[in-house]
């Protein structure tokens, strides 16, 4: 059975999924896609904020989950109840300290959580797809485990044969890092002036946080100057 011609996609504000955006409306067309952003009790809303304004840009309308509750055990630094700072540092650096393995900016399975919300999302808008913006730097070392490949082939098989074979993931970066992520969008003319990546919450970011220090190279390595700085 041919797959419905429209796509849900993961859709945080950030980089990677502004270019998932990008390029799902590039293939289906903007009436064809369906952002898909989720609080899950941040300690900022930054990013939620940055996806607003992406949406208003590209004239989409966009939907918006809360599960919050679902992360409260959790002391990953990510979240407004954690006891933990967020680290400083690329996500190598903190690993050369740390050891191989998830960072402290890992939140638990999340990306799991966020495609079982978007597949069922995707049935009941009869969405034939779901995009997701995972690439190679996150998975390195096993930094974000939901991000590697294998993960995503796994979770691409239980979300197609748990559909009835309706809908199928699309991780169009999964072996490809974040200076081909962000090529990928200056090319698709992806608004990134009005993206937000970094994990504080102030007025700019911070420049020091492994997010933060990812996108700056990432944009160096294309030429081009960050228009978050």
């Amino acid at each position: 059975m041919a797959q419905k011609q429209k796509a849900v996609v993961l859709f945080s504000g950030g980089v990677d999924s502004t270019t998932c955006l990008a390029l799902a409306i590039e293939r289906f067309g903007k009436d064809n896609v369906v952002p898909l952003s989720i609080q899950y009790g941040q300690k900022h809303s930054k990013e939620l904020q940055a996806a607003a304004s992406i949406l208003g840009y590209y004239g989409i309308e966009g939907k918006t989950m809360d599960v919050t509750k679902l992360f409260a055990f959790s002391n990953c630094s990510l979240l407004a109840q954690s006891t933990e700072a967020i680290p400083q540092g690329s996500y190598k650096e903190q690993q050369e300290t740390e050891g191989e393995g998830t960072v402290s900016t890992y939140v638990p399975f999340r990306n799991g959580l966020f495609l079982s919300a978007a597949a069922s999302l995707a049935l009941s808008l009869d969405c034939g797809y779901i995009y997701y913006g995972a690439h190679s730097d996150d998975a390195a070392g096993n930094a974000y485990p939901d991000c590697t490949e294998y993960f995503y082939k796994s979770m691409g098989d239980a979300i197609f044969e748990g559909s009835g074979k309706e809908c199928s993931l699309e991780a169009p970066f999964i072996n490809h890092n974040k200076a081909d992520v962000v090529k990928e969008g200056l090319r698709l003319g992806a608004p990134y002036h009005l993206t937000w990546s970094c994990y504080e919450g102030g007025d700019k970011p911070c420049g020091h946080c492994g997010t933060c220090i990812d996108r700056q190279a990432a944009f160096e390595a294309n030429g081009v100057k960050d228009p978050a700085l």
